[in-house]
């Protein structure tokens, strides 16, 4: 008897000692807020291959002083992305597509960069950032890029060939939509519903018409230490007008397949755990092993970056994770996971101060080091 109560005592002061760390981390994530670094965030943690945590701070909307909530979604900026080198990688596994395929020849116009006009630029060079594309001429239509379209297409290339530089663009995704749409028939936020999101489960997309416009998290840019805090409801625009003048192949950067997922924290992470596991989740394989590792394989090393996922060790130093960042309209985003390890953590905020370290903005790195130390470390 006396040992059963010895145990049961042990058990009860665990209990409480997980209580008083949770309340201490929550009091901390808390002050972001109270300090004005942040207008509100939401964050999920995976363990062990479960969510093992969720929870919101701050506000949804400022001016009504209405608290965000698990359930709220976000437009989540480039972590998008991921999204869509998903859906290109089930065409690719499906025989619709290879990564070696001509982008001209995909998206039906001449893509070449000048200086090296017999150099292909390819679906894995868009995907990888390796294409030697800028965004010099701006991605919100094609017609950027279009040499028909635009007499100063030739701008949008760098000097280096394609595959032997890295630059960040969002060009290159949005032309990754305008592929998977023309090599799958249906159109691209559709595409996404059906052949992730929905097998996941998960509630969100690309079209903001289709979605609940209650559950949307305004936004907020930071524009100085005078003006706080300024609602951008640029972020959440529907372009109903566009997307009733629509042309299936072409108009596809309307849905921002660069940046427009809209999505709670809570889904982001169960997202993330179909990736972690290579793959797979709710008992739905969404793409294949190898394609879910070539995914997390850094195809520029100086970069880690490999199909629309990063690997860095910069984050949790010491640690190597997965993953990618966002930031959009005063947005910023975070999801990384340790696919070997089976964690994860998600944080966005609809709101926060710009500052950056190392490489990533500052309040996302402040709460994703507590929610390690805390939720996963201990």
């Amino acid at each position: 008897m006396q040992f059963f109560r010895s145990i049961s005592f042990l058990l009860l002061l665990v209990s409480f000692t997980s209580q008083a760390q949770v309340s201490t981390m929550e009091q901390q994530l808390q002050s972001i807020i109270d300090s004005g670094k942040a207008v509100g965030f939401s964050v999920a943690v995976v363990k062990k291959n479960k969510l093992i945590y969720t929870h919101s701070f701050g506000y949804k909307n400022k001016e009504t002083s209405t608290p965000l909530s698990n359930v709220d979604i976000f437009r989540i900026a480039s972590i998008s992305k991921s999204f869509s080198a998903t859906s290109i990688l089930q065409l690719v596994e499906a025989g619709k597509l290879k990564l070696s395929d001509d982008v001209s020849e995909l998206v039906g116009f001449n893509v070449r960069n000048p200086r090296y006009p017999d150099k292909v630029i390819t679906l894995e060079h868009l995907l990888s950032h390796r294409s030697s594309i800028n965004d010099r001429q701006g991605y919100f239509t094609l017609d950027a890029i279009n040499p028909a379209k635009n007499p100063n297409a030739d701008s949008c290339y760098n000097d280096y060939a394609p595959g032997e530089g890295y630059q960040y663009c969002n060009l290159n995704f949005n032309m990754i939509g305008t592929i998977i749409e023309k090599y799958s028939g249906e159109r691209f936020d559709q595409y996404v519903k059906h052949h992730i999101l929905d097998p996941l489960d998960l509630y969100g997309g690309y079209c903001v018409d289709s979605l609940d416009a209650s559950r949307f998290a305004t936004i907020y840019e930071y524009r100085n230490d005078t003006l706080g805090y300024i609602a951008a409801p640029a972020a959440y625009a529907p372009r109903s007008e566009e997307i009733r003048n629509y042309t299936m192949g072409y108009s596809t950067p309307i849905f921002s397949p660069t940046g427009g997922m809209k999505i709670s924290a809570v889904d982001l992470a169960r997202y993330m755990r179909m990736h972690m596991n290579y793959g797979k989740a709710n008992r739905h394989r969404i793409i294949s092993k190898k394609s879910s590792r070539l995914m997390q394989t850094p195809l520029s090393e100086k970069s880690g970056y490999g199909l629309a996922l990063h690997v860095t060790s910069t984050l949790i130093p010491g640690k190597t994770l997965v993953g990618h960042t966002g930031s959009a309209y005063g947005l910023y985003s975070a999801m990384f996971f340790d696919p070997k390890e089976k964690y994860g953590i998600v944080v966005i905020s609809n709101g926060c101060h710009p500052a950056y370290t190392a490489g990533f903005n500052s309040v996302i790195r402040k709460a994703f080091e507590l929610l390690y130390n805390y939720k996963i470390a201990n």
